[in-house]
């Protein structure tokens, strides 16, 4: 079991003064050299609302029954430095002070610091989207609907903390890591239909009931499926998967699921209980399965099937290779609002018991992100790179581009983009995207320039690698 204590703070600090590196800098020089040493301590834990709790930020149906459970799973590794937490949560949002509440519970557990924990949402619909912020700024007002029930929310705080803590007594040694990808056959498709005009004249969204719609080209989208694999000797111990694409089939009737991605990660569990399987939302803000899924029922099995097929051949091929070297890098950007938002005509709107629940609770998405601006509270972009992979650990909603860009990038590495990390931006479109509209630009918090600054901060991720 790996702890921090004050023995090792006395040490680091004075390796610190010692050799005049900075405290990131020390973190990579004990990776590179501790790479023979590491652990790996699997958890997961039960994240489903009880009955009753809102969805979705509180404008759907809420929790009326279960079709399946919620589930955060994710991973602690140990012998590079501080240790390393990797979490994947199944519900809709984390954001602003809710996210970086989740990777201080986590890390506190984990003794390590908050900048060494990654936390990512697969952004199911049916599964609770959580600002704290907003939820008071709602809950001060009439006749309102809640966002996320704190109680619940504090709850599944304690339960990330005691799953870590009961994993970090049984770690298992990590020798060797795996890459793979494949082609996922009829899930992924741009949800954004551009005009003549060079303007978006509709959305695909995650499903379409419209054969004009779904007549058009996937369009531009990552079809691969990428698979990063952790092994003690021969035994695969942990294995990531990374897809972009909205993962939801249908929703909006109450009914708690992980859908059709959470799903088709549970069925390979099933075939490797000795292995922990996590699954991972890339860049999907501008993707969804609106091409290929008209909404029904029928086609959720169908779509997980499809899902389970790519991390299956996905790791066909995986072929082990000793750690040779590890390293955790870090970059903070904090994008200024939008200065086409009228915050105070958007508290009188969230205030006006008049206005339906979503006009009300999203404006306070907005809202809490401006007030997160002015007291500069940053959003952490996190990579893990191990020989020549990267897992990049990127925020909120954002489009496609960014995941081909990061890999673009670096050629050389196998690259794997998680995002819906921090969600407080909402959407994050391209620069390009802005003046073309969409649904996803009008739900974008952020100035346009959160474009340069979320690629600066990857190239600098990818740069340290």
């Amino acid at each position: 079991m790996f702890n921090v204590g004050r023995r090792q703070f006395l040490q680091t600090s004075a390796i610190l003064a010692a050799s005049g590196l900075t405290a990131s800098q020390l973190h990579a020089a004990q990776s590179a050299s501790s790479a023979g040493n590491l652990h790996i301590a699997p958890f997961r834990f039960d994240v489903s609302p009880p009955l009753g709790h809102p969805l979705c930020g509180g404008w759907i149906k809420p929790v009326v029954a279960y079709d399946d459970p919620l589930e955060a799973i994710g991973f602690v590794l140990l012998g590079a430095g501080d240790p390393i937490v990797i979490c994947s949560v199944d519900w809709t949002g984390l954001l602003n002070e809710a996210h970086v509440e989740w990777r201080k519970a986590l890390a506190e557990a984990a003794g390590t610091t908050p900048d060494r924990v990654a936390v990512q949402c697969v952004h199911q619909h049916n599964a609770p989207f959580a600002c704290l912020e907003a939820e008071r700024m709602v809950a001060a007002t009439k006749d309102f609907t809640h966002i996320v029930d704190l109680a619940f929310y504090q709850k599944c705080l304690d339960a990330g903390r005691a799953a870590i803590e009961a994993a970090l007594k049984q770690t298992v040694p990590i020798t060797h890591i795996a890459q793979g990808e494949a082609a996922v056959e009829k899930v992924a498709g741009n949800r954004r239909i551009i005009g003549l005009n060079g303007l978006v004249v509709a959305q695909r969204g995650s499903s379409s009931r419209s054969e004009p719609l779904r007549r058009y080209p996937e369009g531009l989208i990552d079809p691969m499926l990428k698979t990063v694999a952790f092994y003690n000797g021969e035994k695969k111990v942990v294995a990531c998967h990374y897809y972009a694409c909205h993962p939801m089939s249908y929703y909006g009737d109450g009914r708690v699921s992980a859908d059709f991605c959470g799903l088709a990660r549970r069925k390979r569990q099933a075939d490797e209980p000795g292995c922990l399987h996590v699954y991972f939302n890339g860049c999907g803000g501008n993707i969804g399965a609106g091409k290929y899924n008209d909404g029904s029922a029928e086609l959720r099995p169908i779509l997980t099937d499809r899902i389970y097929a790519g991390i299956v051949a996905s790791e066909a091929a995986l072929t082990p290779e000793p750690i040779q070297s590890l390293q955790w890098t870090t970059a903070d950007i904090l994008p200024p609002p939008d200065e086409r938002f009228d915050i105070n005509a958007l508290v009188k709107q969230i205030e006006d018991p008049a206005q339906s629940p979503v006009s009300r609770n999203r404006p306070a998405y907005t809202v809490s992100y401006t007030s997160r601006f002015k007291k500069q509270i940053p959003i952490t972009l996190s990579a893990l790179h191990v020989n020549q992979t990267s897992l990049l650990h990127l925020p909120s909603e954002s489009f496609v581009e960014y995941q081909l860009r990061a890999q673009g990038a670096a050629p050389d590495r196998f690259v794997a983009c998680a995002a819906y990390g921090d969600g407080g931006p909402w959407y994050i479109p391209t620069k390009d995207a802005y003046p073309q509209g969409g649904y996803a630009v009008s739900v974008a918090w952020c100035d346009p320039q959160i474009d340069t600054l979320l690629s600066g901060g990857v190239a600098k991720l990818l740069e340290k690698a």
